[in-house]
């Protein structure tokens, strides 16, 4: 028997998708630069990433979208087992899958106004290798799982503290750290931003999670939200306890192990609420507006990343400024409709997919 859609995967895979959309249009910046010096401003930076130690709520959106990933493919595998397909032929779809993601990744990256560029930032890149490894454990007992989970977070650690490379010593500094030297071996340069390809290894506990959970909410268990609640209390204490010890601080831009648990523990607490809310509790009004996009989340990221930071946003806006100056809008307000234009525009070509149902799948 085929399980229950999970719509509240389905929703917050959409509510991230919104996110990012409205974030890549430019609302998010918008309101952050509009917002300086009100009451406003601190809510309003909670849409933009920590400079370095601590965790804003933007700061769980990469999480969220490893983890949901992990989810989902709980559900995927467990589908193909009931269509009888053996677990070599799911070895090639999953192989295949991060295959397409690590393509898609680099060439997210790959071009600039400077020429080709080889980069390995990008979260699609990351969820290639997080994907493979948790699909590759999918198989083994759940504690066994954990076990995996906190060797990763450990061997993390060592690397940062005990590696002890000249100029790259100094593990939660920015610039000097073993994240920077890795990212110098594998692209012969360093990310001014402080991002590290290694965030693979340490996020891969994300993903893993997410397995798990999906593992868990397809079992006949009755106390699945009572399960889900404990481990988060678990990840949050011990992630945000050791950042309060002084022991590991929380950096999103390098994974520590302290940003990962309590990032995770968030991610764990908002699958049980809407779980909960949606799943359980049968409510389910405003879903479709977040579903349409999240049917299409491959499709869509791609679109914003590549077609929309190089010519579409840029287009719409000279579109609509224009339109606007002849009618003599104010400065702010025209920049806040030319953002939610394009978000519209995004969200229109997912809504046409939908009803077509066109659903690109990697």
């Amino acid at each position: 028997m085929l399980p229950k859609r999970l719509l509240s995967l389905d929703f917050l895979r959409g509510f991230i998708m919104v996110l990012l959309a409205l974030e890549s249009a430019g609302i998010h910046r918008l309101l952050i630069h509009s917002s300086e010096g009100t009451w406003f401003y601190n809510m309003a930076t909670q849409l933009d990433h920590h400079p370095w130690n601590g965790l804003r709520f933007w700061d769980l959106i990469q999480p969220g979208f490893m983890f949901i990933a992990g989810t989902a493919m709980a559900y995927s595998l467990h589908r193909q087992k009931q269509n009888g397909i053996p677990w070599s032929g799911s070895f090639k779809k999953a192989l295949k899958r991060s295959g397409w993601l690590f393509f898609w990744g680099v060439l997210d990256y790959a071009v600039r106004k400077a020429g080709l560029s080889f980069e390995l930032w990008d979260v699609l890149t990351q969820l290639s290798f997080t994907m493979l490894l948790a699909f590759l454990i999918f198989g083994f007992s759940s504690r066994t799982q954990i076990i995996i989970c906190f060797t990763i977070l450990f061997l993390t650690e060592a690397l940062y503290r005990f590696t002890h490379i000249p100029g790259f010593d100094q593990p939660f500094t920015d610039q000097h750290n073993f994240g920077n030297y890795v990212d110098l071996l594998l692209m012969n340069k360093i990310n001014s931003g402080g991002w590290v390809a290694i965030n693979c290894l340490p996020t891969a506990v994300h993903t893993i999670a997410g397995a798990l959970v999906g593992k868990l909410l397809l079992s006949d268990r009755n106390d699945k939200v009572k399960t889900l609640l404990i481990w988060a209390g678990i990840c949050l204490l011990l992630g945000f306890g050791m950042d309060g010890l002084h022991i590991t601080p929380i950096i999103k831009r390098i994974a520590t192990t302290s940003f990962t648990l309590a990032s995770l523990g968030w991610c764990l607490l908002g699958l049980a609420a809407c779980y909960w809310w949606i799943d359980i509790k049968n409510h389910r009004r405003f879903l479709f507006f977040f579903t349409v996009v999240g049917m299409n989340s491959i499709f869509i990221y791609l679109f914003f990343e590549i077609v929309g930071h190089r010519w579409f946003n840029e287009y719409v806006g000279a579109v609509t400024n224009g339109l606007m100056e002849l009618a003599q809008i104010p400065p702010l307000l025209m920049q806040f409709i030319t953002c939610l234009s394009i978000f519209a525009l995004e969200w229109g070509m997912c809504y046409f997919l939908y009803k077509k149902k066109i659903f690109f799948r990697l």
